[in-house]
């Protein structure tokens, strides 16, 4: 079975959600919408490897 998009899944720890909690409130003020830590997350990774959506 093959699919045309592929999901890796990865559970961690983060011992600092607190303070991305509070950088994603600041974000979401900044660019009128709603984001989460994991959202920033997301973004940082794709930002850092060249990831298309």
């Amino acid at each position: 079975m093959s699919s045309s998009k592929d999901n890796t899944k990865i559970n961690i720890a983060i011992p600092f959600d607190r303070e991305l909690e509070n950088l994603a409130s600041i974000y979401s003020v900044e660019e009128e919408t709603t984001l989460s830590y994991l959202d920033l997350m997301r973004r940082s990774i794709k930002e850092k490897y060249d990831l298309n959506e």
